[in-house]
């Protein structure tokens, strides 16, 4: 049964990094200049081309309009925005309190992108020359005014000779949520107001692994009806591109951060286009996956679009439903009391690296009675061998489809009647502490609450592999002692096998987050304690001889 259950949680990681290595995405390659990342700040135009810098032929004279393409700053606590008068886009939405790959605040908007590319709230109406217009407009920008909960409000608009106006209206920080921003748009032409499409643009992000972390998810669609989410690959959008429905979002996802728009009770309709671009600074062959994507609004309706963190209380402070866009996978019932209680013992201790291990003792408490019934029960089992492989050996001439086999395992159940023990006790609560680690697996892989956050010394980024390997080192030499050291029932050859066991483990977890090694490696020194206090304080281990099954049933004689 050991063995059994060794196996079982052997091949459990052995998929979990069997997928992670041959079936998510490439990470790419990062791009040889270390200035190529995009910064941000006041260098914000340098970095990004000018937005469709000529004018449509044709175009009609702007009766009102700007005098030149500019940049409106529009500046939270949280965000840092960037707003075109060209076509009254975003080109820079910069999240001051989570660090890019070059340290400089993290900008969502890509960098760099081709001139053709739309820009996020580009709008569209189906009519390829007026949309061309629209998109080389210089909008008349309004000053930005201040709303409740620190909003902060601007308006852009532009008209001309021909009876085409265009406005668009913005809100940062709408309803006091940091990463909401409330997008109203209209065009009209001689007094008729087409169906329009916001664009988004190629999201997310950068569009490659500057990390060279193997837990890098690159930029998916992805929609929810509110009770679970759609995420969507290459294939899929190419496959079929509209998706409609009573979605209670749609947008965007990568790895950390979310671009979504809110259904707000009715039905969204959203166009996705796979885009790879070449990646800035690198390689030939090196190129950036991006998704761009669309979404119909009705003119003049205000939507609600997400634009931030995929941080759990974040999340649901919006809509309670986004937060499925956190793919917390199978255990996520298990995952989200886990992250709460770790920010919970975080806020007292502030940092969580400390707070893993703290969170991680608590935890091996909790389920203590349960190692050490199976220790004891393990120790029991390990006296008895002699009587179990004696009665093996008895039986051994027998085929295991001849029916005295069957006679075998009557005896055996027996024996283990009259011992008191339950063979399957000793491996069921070590089996009851896999969701548990699988949990803590997901938590430390996707949650951006551990995205660069340090424990101390060489560790930086809890959500990334140890780059020195010595806690995988540790974890793998504290894996060892603890497997010599407890009892076992297997025989001599198929113990050694099992010693194996720690190194294939150690290998495996060399590129591990460094959160889920500490989990581990504190676990096993938990282990080891307990089961240096059972083998000190328990009944020492004396094998019982094996005796002859007419003995084993003359009941002891009364005193």
């Amino acid at each position: 049964m050991e063995r059994r259950v060794f196996l079982a949680i052997l091949l459990s990681f052995a998929v979990l990094f069997t997928y992670q290595a041959f079936f998510a995405p490439e990470p790419v390659e990062p791009p040889l200049a270390p200035d190529a990342a995009p910064a941000v700040a006041a260098d914000t135009a340098a970095q990004q081309p000018a937005v469709a810098a000529a004018p449509a032929p044709n175009a009609a004279a702007p009766l009102v309009a700007d005098t030149e393409a500019r940049e409106i700053v529009v500046e939270t606590e949280a965000v840092r925005a960037v707003f075109n008068t060209r076509g009254a886009v975003v080109t820079s939405w910069t999240l001051k309190r989570y660090p890019g790959a070059n340290g400089q605040p993290l900008d969502l908007v890509p960098s760099n992108l081709p001139a053709a590319a739309a820009r996020p709230f580009d709008v569209k109406t189906g009519d390829a020359a007026t949309d061309q217009v629209l998109a080389n407009a210089l909008f008349l920008p309004s000053p930005v005014t201040a709303g409740d909960g620190n909003a902060q409000t601007i308006a852009f608009e532009y008209r001309d000779a021909s009876g085409l106006v265009a406005r668009k209206r913005f809100t940062v920080n709408a309803g006091g949520h940091p990463y909401v921003m409330h997008v109203a748009a209209v065009v009209e032409r001689n007094g008729q107001k087409p169906p329009l499409q916001l664009a988004f643009g190629p999201s997310l992000g950068l569009g490659y692994n500057a990390t060279g972390s193997s837990y890098y998810y690159p930029p998916a669609a992805i929609y929810s009806d509110g009770s679970s989410a759609e995420r969507l690959d290459d294939d899929d959008i190419t496959a079929q591109a509209r998706y409609q429905g009573p979605f209670r979002w749609a947008g965007v996802s990568d790895h950390y951060f979310l671009s979504a728009i809110m259904g707000q009770g009715q039905p969204l309709s959203v166009n996705f286009t796979p885009v790879t671009t070449p990646v800035p600074g690198g390689e030939a062959d090196a190129v950036r996956t991006f998704v761009s994507w669309t979404a119909d609004v009705a003119p003049d309706d205000t939507v609600a679009v997400y634009y931030g963190p995929k941080d759990f209380d974040l999340l649901k402070a919006v809509d309670g439903s986004l937060v499925r866009a956190i793919d917390f996978g199978m255990f996520a019932w298990l995952v989200v009391p886990l992250l709460t209680a770790l920010k919970w013992v975080n806020g007292y201790i502030g940092n969580f690296g400390w707070s893993i291990i703290v969170l991680t003792l608590l935890i091996n408490a909790a389920m203590a009675p349960l190692r050490h019934k199976s220790l004891v029960s393990m120790r029991k089992l390990q006296k008895m061998q002699p009587e179990i492989k004696a009665l093996q050996k008895r039986y051994e001439k027998y085929k295991m489809t001849d029916p005295e086999r069957q006679k075998m395992n009557t005896e055996m159940m027996n024996l283990y009647r009259e011992r008191g023990v339950n063979p399957a006790s000793g491996c069921v609560p070590m089996l009851l502490t896999m969701p548990v680690l699988f949990a803590f697996y997901a938590l430390l892989s996707v949650a951006i609450e551990l995205r660069g956050a340090p424990w101390f010394g060489w560790i930086t980024d809890l959500a990334s592999y140890d780059p020195l390997y010595i806690t995988p080192l540790l974890m793998g030499g504290t894996m060892f002692w603890q497997q010599y050291i407890t009892p076992s029932t297997a025989d001599p050859v198929q113990q050694k096998m099992m010693l194996l066991m720690p190194a294939v483990f150690m290998v495996m977890f060399l590129w591990a987050p460094s959160g889920l090694v500490l989990y581990w490696l504190f676990s096993n020194l938990w282990a080891i304690g307990q089961q240096i206090l059972t083998n000190r304080f328990a009944d020492p281990v004396l094998a019982t001889p094996a005796q002859p099954p007419a003995v084993r049933r003359t009941k002891k004689p009364a005193k």
